[in-house]
């Protein structure tokens, strides 16, 4: 005999009528006692191997939201977790948003490798036996097997919350019974909400914590975002072979241009021997990634096909990737065509640049999907032609309406199948915006990322590229036509996007934008250590 406690009376009037059930109010919501299996119950469940009360809760399950949590430490982590959401997908779950990916040290059994962790928030009409059932089959099907309880597991798939019910039978409780002692779960799923409760199913999993600020509370009490780069649990990003820690420092992009119409450096580096010594010399000064673009997006630029875009692009990249320098390093690929990023990826490029976030060519978005690769999501209004026209520089407050904006972007993304662990945001510095609304932009990037959090807490901890490399709102500013001659205004801007939050900073100049990066870090190691506030 199981019990089965419930949330959410109103959904299950239907069940009233079914023969073998007693009823009883409590406290807790519903105890509903099964005694026998009606013949009804074994026509409509001839599935189901679990009691009868387990078959209850999957008889014409309405849709509900779920949480679900992954782990993975045996192969390769990232394929398994790709390889299940896959089939998540295909086996009717619908995924809505994904956590951010944390590697973290074992638990209960230590001496095992380290694990990669996160969760996925959805919907499914599956009950939540007919769920825990398609999620074993996937734990299956990717090689797991009976083992050491809390040991080695290519993957691991636990159902957190299923809609507003508390459920106990004989195979299933839910809400999972030690979500409330693991950080490694706690974190992914407090990522799955925002700040701001947006539906009454967030309520009931706020409440199921038992404490009064909710999951919230509970994530503070386990350590909460300081613990985040220390006690085994750190966020990362799967670029090319390595999990980036985008946490520990700044990281450079050098800024190839392979058109003849860039605002800064156009016609300079279209012939492969001059492109190729432009990338050997940004890696001499010290670029993590060459962001190569055959595509200009300065303002009022035509737009070239794919297949003139990649004539551009192909010869140079397949170069670039020949040379010894270039080991160690990652590529991205500047561009808003689904073709193009195919192509690149396919030639060894690790990141797809989109400045348009999807809006330019719709299919991006399901093509990066399948690569399987980093893409950065751009704010941008309208085209190159178009941005900066008097229509698309209207702005109430720039840093909330390029947060929703940006977020609406991001939400596109990962329901085309791009995991917000693979997304880097950019705020488009120079793109469908005024001198006066950039340089808010890159005081506002706290507030920016406060604003996304509001919506999704995944999605403002995502690295932030600014690239105010050379840009026209400098030399408005220092009174420098010349682009060239905007590398110091440059390098305060990236200052004041560092020290704001940005991780990534997009320039033509490496050599002194890195110095800047390395003292801006300095001083964020300091202001951390001494618990100084800004």
């Amino acid at each position: 005999m199981s019990s089965i406690m419930f949330h959410g009376m109103g959904m299950f009037k239907h069940l009233l009528g079914f023969k073998g059930l007693s009823f009883k109010n409590i406290s807790t919501g519903l105890n509903l006692k099964t005694c026998r299996c009606t013949s009804l119950y074994t026509t409509t469940c001839r599935s189901c191997i679990h009691s009868s009360a387990d078959c209850l809760l999957d008889v014409h399950s309405p849709e509900q939201e779920i949480a679900i949590a992954l782990g993975s430490n045996v192969g390769d982590r990232i394929q398994n977790f790709n390889e299940a959401l896959c089939l998540m997908k295909k086996s009717g779950i619908n995924i809505t948003r994904h956590s951010c990916l944390y590697e973290t040290e074992p638990a209960y059994v230590t001496d095992q490798p380290l694990f990669l962790n996160s969760a996925i928030r959805g919907t499914t009409k599956l009950g939540p036996h007919e769920l825990l059932k398609v999620l074993k089959q996937i734990e299956k099907d990717l090689g797991r097997t009976e083992g050491i309880r809390y040991g080695p597991r290519p993957i691991d798939l636990d159902i957190l919350f299923y809609g507003k019910l508390k459920i106990e039978s004989e195979a299933l409780t839910v809400p999972h019974e030690r979500i409330w002692e693991r950080p490694f779960v706690v974190a992914p799923l407090v990522d799955l909400l925002g700040s701001s409760i947006d539906s009454d199913t967030v309520t009931s999993w706020h409440s199921f914590s038992r404490k009064s600020g909710g999951l919230f509370e509970l994530w503070e009490n386990l350590g909460g975002e300081s613990s985040i780069g220390r006690d085994g649990l750190r966020r990362v990003l799967p670029i090319g072979s390595v999990l980036w820690d985008w946490s520990k420092r700044t990281h450079v992009m050098g800024v190839l241009n392979l058109t003849p119409d860039s605002f800064s450096d156009g016609g300079k580096f279209q012939a492969v021997e001059a492109a190729v010594s432009q990338v050997k010399l940004l890696i001499s000064e010290g670029a993590d990634i060459i962001d190569i673009g055959a595509q200009s997006s300065r303002p009022f630029a035509s737009r070239l096909s794919a297949d003139e875009e990649l004539q551009r692009l192909i010869p140079v990249l397949e170069a670039i990737v020949q040379i010894p320098e270039v080991k160690g390093k990652l590529l991205s690929v500047d561009t808003f065509n689904a073709d193009v990023a195919s192509e690149a990826v396919k030639r060894g490029v690790h990141i797809v640049n989109d400045v348009s976030g999807g809006q330019l060519d719709p299919k991006i978005l399901t093509v990066v999907g399948e690569l399987g690769v980093p893409y950065v999501v751009m704010h941008m209004r309208g085209d190159p032609t178009t941005m900066q026209s008097n229509e698309n520089l209207q702005y109430e407050d720039v840093c909330k309406q390029v947060a929703s904006e940006l977020y609406a972007r991001m939400n596109e993304a990962e329901l085309s199948g791009i995991p917000l662990w693979r997304i880097i945001i950019d705020p488009g510095v120079g793109f469908s915006k005024k001198t006066d609304q950039n340089l808010e932009l890159l005081m506002g990037l706290p507030s920016i990322r406060r604003e996304i959090g509001k919506k999704s807490l995944a999605a403002s901890y995502a690295p932030i590229l600014v690239g105010p490399s050379r840009k026209r709102f400098l030399g408005e500013i220092c009174d420098r036509t010349n682009p060239v001659e905007r590398d110091p205004a440059t390098i305060a801007a990236v200052t004041a996007g560092i020290l704001g939050g940005a991780n990534i900073i997009r320039v033509h100049n490496v050599r002194y934008s890195l110095d800047a990066a390395k003292v801006c870090d300095a001083l964020l190691k300091q202001r951390k250590t001494s618990g100084m506030h800004v």
